[in-house]
């Protein structure tokens, strides 16, 4: 089996039978991902390999800076191609890692090269790259379509005015994009002069003064309505953990009132302050029918000196410790018991959680809807082969595998698509090994029609988004 053919993470006649029959030919619908809106509504022509591939990375500056490389070539000021050269000094030492894989897969998805990437190839590479990125249909919208997306899902600040998203709908573009509404800036009262500037958009979009926390309120209700009439159906959060500790609304109104005035709320305020607005949060998304996603676990920007030199998202993240299962209970609960609990999907980044989240998500389960509450595909440091499978089995042994919605490529970059391919091909393995074992029946209709689900229509109809519903 040579690197990369077509038989590819697929170890047994029966994995490629599931691949090739059932999973390969699924469209994508990629519901979480940071690609900017801006680029689709211009269809951005990328000018070299460094500004579709590179550009923004921090995986890939993480294994730079492993192999030695300055930052200089990493987030500093070196030209696009010293930049791309230092990559590819680096690609050789990621052996076993999954940036290997997706490096080598994503040339050859979109550029049809096949050689190894390193310093000795890098200048071809470059070159060939770059003329098809100058002449082929590889665009920001020639990638949508070219990789059969219906639908896709931005991640959307409320203070965000949405114009790339309007022009992107009244364009008739045949691929849906839809905001995914993300107000994690509102929890911030710990930092009142970032807050308060953010409070300052949110006036501008809302189009009122927010000076109470009625104000505050009655504003992330008015853009949590701008999102929806523009086809928004899921929101999103990333969080340590779940806030859900007791709060009145005379103590937020407080909390509210100090930190408008620029007095930094304690640890403990801004817990309580961010406790209920999740819960407010959670009852929109509810009364709309949308699907709230937290993606929870990750301790972030943990090398303050880098974080002042690079800023945050450059790669200084690690998998976090923090207790999650207490304060996500206590949420869930509280919302169920109103009767205000939406459809969810819960984002575990520490695999010694699987289990738990796993097993929590089953304790809220019924109201009619199949895995109303999912636990999310490998997040992060686990959105590769041992950490998908481990996010696999955990769900399988603790809930409906063939209720889950599936992957997706929570990716800044519009070179991330193969990684739906990558997923597919390690579920279609996981699944044949076991049918050729005995371990499942050797039935391929009743394991492909699973297989086929889990690659699209299970994500389709649970998050019923309006024009990919309409054009499946």
């Amino acid at each position: 089996m040579g690197f990369l053919d077509e038989n590819f993470l697929l170890q047994s006649e029966t994995a490629r039978r599931l691949y090739f029959e059932y999973a390969e030919a699924q469209p994508i619908l990629d519901y979480h991902n940071h690609l900017p809106p801006k680029d689709i509504s211009e269809d951005r022509r990328f000018g070299n390999l460094f500004d579709i591939w590179l550009e923004g990375d921090h995986y890939k500056w993480r294994a730079m800076r492993a192999n030695g490389i300055d930052e200089h070539f990493c987030t500093g000021d070196a030209s696009a191609y010293e930049k791309f050269l230092a990559w590819a000094r680096t690609v050789p030492y990621t052996l076993r890692n999954p940036l290997y894989h997706w490096t080598h897969l994503e040339l050859r998805r979109y550029f049809g090269i096949q050689e190894l990437l390193d310093d000795r190839t890098a200048p071809a590479v470059w070159k060939r790259a770059n003329e098809m990125l100058a002449g082929s249909d590889l665009t920001a919208r020639g990638i949508l379509r070219r990789f059969r997306v219906t639908a896709l899902c931005t991640t959307d600040d409320p203070a965000d005015d949405l114009c790339h998203h309007r022009a992107i709908a009244a364009s008739k573009f045949p691929v849906a994009v839809y905001p995914a509404f993300r107000p994690d800036r509102v929890f911030e009262v710990h930092l009142p002069e970032r807050w308060n500037a953010w409070l300052g958009r949110l006036e501008t979009v809302a189009n009122r003064e927010i000076r109470s926390l009625t104000a505050l309120l009655d504003a992330i209700d008015a853009r949590h309505d701008d999102f929806h009439s523009i086809g928004c159906r899921l929101s999103d959060h990333g969080l340590n953990s779940c806030p859900s500790e007791e709060c009145a609304e005379s103590d937020a109104a407080t909390i509210f009132r100090q930190a408008r005035g620029g007095q930094s709320a304690s640890e403990g305020e801004q817990l309580r302050f961010a406790s209920f607005l999740l819960l407010h949060l959670a009852r929109l998304d509810a009364r709309k029918g949308w699907t709230k996603q937290l993606h929870l676990g990750a301790r972030r920007n943990t090398n303050s000196r880098m974080l002042a030199q690079a800023g945050p998202d450059a790669g200084f993240d690690s998998i976090g410790d923090f207790p999650q299962i207490q304060g996500l209970a206590r949420f869930l609960d509280a919302l169920e018991r109103e009767g205000a609990l939406p459809k969810m999907i819960l984002y575990n980044v520490n695999p010694i959680e699987n289990y738990a989240f796993a097993t929590i998500a089953g304790n809220f389960a019924g109201a009619g809807i199949a895995g109303r509450i999912q636990f999310g595909s490998g997040w992060w440091f686990l959105d590769q082969k041992e950490g998908i499978e481990w996010q696999l089995n955990a769900l399988s042994n603790c809930g409906l595998l063939a209720r889950f919605i599936g992957m997706l490529t929570d990716s800044r970059s519009f070179m991330s698509f193969p990684r739906h391919e990558y997923f597919r091909r390690v579920l279609c393995n996981l699944v044949g090994s076991e049918m050729e074992t005995g371990e499942l029946p050797g039935d391929l209709e009743l394991c492909g029609r699973m297989i086929r689900n889990i690659c699209y229509r299970n994500a389709r109809v649970f998050l019923d988004l309006p024009q990919a519903a309409a054009a499946a």
